[in-house]
């Protein structure tokens, strides 16, 4: 498999973006190809095998794109379809939530960590199970933030609602004294600024999205499949629906201009 081919990314919407950024940061000579399902979003209420199904027909297609690995930059279908699909394809695979875990566990200072996801995310019990492989002790509190991913959809990032959904959503975490809260969800870190303000500066925010860019270099770095040094990215993106208005939301988070958004019917990968 040739180092000069692309990364593969795909998430429910426009939060694998955050995952996006990182990669563009930590790994700037890497071309990515990117699917958002925009027009399925959320992934986090629907079943597994519905979200399995969904991260399937998303792997065909990104295959068809030649990539050298595939992150899959959604909280929700890396607990649910990750184990699964890893089986099926010859092509290296990645999620987002063992990466997170791990950070948190070695953030911790006082064995209590929180974690907040969609509903599917905090269903799977998957955090934790990483965790506790990792330190048995620890303490995981669960709670799903079902209105967050569609705030962040709506754009509604620094809004007074969200803020207050915010501190709904926060309220019993903060009651078990945790010091470390996992944004398990890649639309959460585009939020990162009023969670804070609600959790408050006791508390370390774990953001999976930088520590998933991290796994990614030493995943390709160990099948020599790093980008050559003079390569030149030439990114390309990719919805299931809604091409211009994710472009606009493309253009106000990542560090480069995204000049096209294309729509894809994704049911023909079937």
């Amino acid at each position: 498999m040739s180092c000069n081919l692309p990364v593969g990314v795909f998430d429910s919407g426009v939060g694998g973006l955050t995952v996006v950024k990182e990669i563009m940061h930590q790994l700037p000579k890497e071309e990515i190809v990117y699917f958002g399902d925009t027009a399925r979003v959320p992934y986090g209420s629907k079943s597994k095998e519905t979200v399995t199904a969904y991260s399937r027909q998303i792997i065909k297609f990104l295959q068809t794109k030649k990539v050298k690995a595939i992150v899959i930059a959604c909280n929700t279908a890396s607990a649910f379809a990750l184990e699964t699909v890893a089986k099926e394809i010859d092509v290296p695979i990645i999620g987002v939530v063992k990466p997170g875990a791990k950070t948190a566990s070695e953030t911790t200072r006082n064995g209590r960590i929180g974690i907040i996801g969609t509903e599917g995310t905090i269903r799977s019990g998957l955090y934790k199970e990483f965790l506790h492989e990792m330190d048995p002790a620890l303490l995981v509190f669960g709670r799903a933030c079902p209105l967050f991913v569609p705030l962040v959809e709506e754009g509604w990032i620094h809004d007074s609602v969200t803020k207050e959904v915010a501190s709904r959503y926060l309220a019993e975490l903060q009651e078990k004294d945790i010091d470390t809260l996992v944004l398990g969800c890649t639309h959460y870190p585009l939020l990162r600024d009023i969670i804070h303000e609600v959790a408050g500066d006791k508390v370390t925010l774990v953001n999976p999205a930088y520590e998933t860019a991290k796994t990614l270099y030493d995943l390709l770095s160990s099948k020599d499949l790093l980008a050559q040094e003079e390569a030149k990215p030439d990114h390309k993106f990719y919805v299931s629906d809604g091409a211009e208005k994710f472009c606009i939301f493309a253009n106000s988070i990542l560090p480069c201009d995204i000049a096209q958004t294309k729509d894809v019917n994704i049911i023909t990968f079937d």
